[in-house]
């Protein structure tokens, strides 16, 4: 798969790095930890230019989280509160947890936009959040662009670097990824298993 993903972004080029990035913010069926490396390598070898690989990703990135954003703004918070009080006990959330969440992002949005974009597993879904706290489209943006610009430019420059070895980038992040997975998961198992539904103020 790695040979023909080379063959394929080499002849689609920034098209092809953009696109996979887009893809990669809705549904991850190839990590960001691959594309991004992958693209710093053929970038070394004078296929692509660096400015364009670090654009093009950029763009894709950014593209790639507007579908969620508008799906929970579209959602809103009334809708998904009436959707707790039916079903909480499984979304282990209640009603004010989710005031309580939304009240929590729209004072710090900025600094968990950025950040959420640098961390592995759940950079795609902190469009989320921002969609239901009813963001500025604008400032979104500007919060996504900063930490895509930042992740995509460590992962490229690691490929830069690396060349060959590019694949060793993925190696050591995807263990990452992992601890950030089973501790999403343990704190849903522990959340189902203390579930208490608390009424909305």
């Amino acid at each position: 798969m790695i040979e023909q993903l080379i063959t394929w972004m080499q002849s689609a080029g920034y098209w092809g790095v953009a696109a996979l990035m887009a893809l990669e913010n809705l549904f991850p069926p190839i990590p960001s930890e691959l594309i991004m490396p992958l693209a710093g390598f053929i970038a070394a070898k004078g296929q692509l230019t660096v400015a364009g690989v670090l654009a093009a990703a950029t763009v894709g990135s950014v593209g790639g989280t507007l579908p969620w954003f508008y799906t929970a703004k579209m959602l809103g918070c009334t809708r998904l509160c009436d959707f707790a009080d039916k079903h909480g006990r499984w979304l282990t959330l209640s009603t004010h947890d989710i005031d309580r969440g939304l009240s929590v992002f729209r004072k710090h949005g900025r600094k968990m936009v950025i950040i959420g974009r640098l961390v592995p597993a759940i950079r795609s879904f902190i469009s989320i959040p921002a969609g239901l706290a009813e963001m500025p489209l604008g400032r979104f943006l500007l919060y996504s662009t900063i930490g895509s610009l930042v992740w995509n430019m460590g992962l490229m420059g690691a490929g830069y670097v690396l060349e060959d070895h590019y694949h060793e980038v993925a190696r050591y992040i995807d263990p990452i990824a992992k601890i950030v997975l089973a501790f999403i998961l343990l704190t849903y198992i522990w959340r189902l298993i203390f579930f208490r539904k608390t009424p909305r103020s």
